[in-house]
């Protein structure tokens, strides 16, 4: 196992006290996700839960007319799954992957296992607390992108989108192309294809 595949590379599992990290361990899976790989699509029963390390993915929904826009990104920061300790099997969106890479995903029933074991006291490292604390900041970058749809031009936004995916993988090099530009962020590809080209033009 090299430093570009190991599951401390995910900020969660790094974070984890070595007894809880030595637990999930032996039941983490190494996967490499191609680009446009759906991990779930809305409705869909969820039987693992997904630590980026390499890889980003985006949880986004589609209108009825067949536009889509980016609700959230989720790099190695996160992780893909926490419904599934929030009472439910499924989520009403999709989850792609947008920029390929690895990931260690969990079995369900290992994840909810390691959830469900509380410490005899509260700890703010353990597992439990650990899925707790991500889910509000999760939560919080949910509201931001909502806030940012609604009131900053597509320009603005584009910036965002852009910096928000520089955070979260290792190289300053992007592979972007306008379809996933429209996909993101709602627009028309015409408008992501001005997006790309000013940008481009800036290096």
């Amino acid at each position: 196992m090299n430093n570009l595949d190991n599951p401390r590379q995910n900020h969660l599992l790094s974070a984890l006290p070595e007894n809880v990290y030595a637990r999930i361990f032996p039941h983490l899976e190494s996967v490499l996700l191609i680009n446009g790989k759906i991990l779930y699509e809305p409705w869909e029963e969820l039987f693992y839960a997904y630590f980026p390390t390499t890889c980003i993915v985006s949880k986004f929904v589609f209108t009825k007319n067949g536009g889509s826009t980016e609700i959230a990104a989720i790099g190695n920061e996160g992780v893909i799954g926490v419904s599934l300790f929030m009472g439910g099997k499924s989520m009403p969106h999709w989850a792609a992957v947008r920029n390929q890479g690895c990931a260690y995903r969990l079995p369900r029933q290992v994840f909810l296992k390691e959830f469900e074991h509380l410490p005899e006291k509260p700890n703010d490292e353990s597992f439990h607390y650990l899925m707790l604390r991500y889910t509000q900041v999760f939560m919080t970058q949910v509201a931001q992108t909502a806030v940012c749809n609604r009131f900053h031009s597509i320009d603005q936004r584009f910036c965002r989108w852009l910096l928000t995916t520089l955070d979260r993988q290792s190289s300053d090099e992007l592979i972007i192309t306008q379809e996933l530009i429209a996909n993101m962020l709602g627009c028309a590809e015409k408008v992501s294809r001005r997006l790309l080209k000013n940008y481009s033009s800036r290096d």
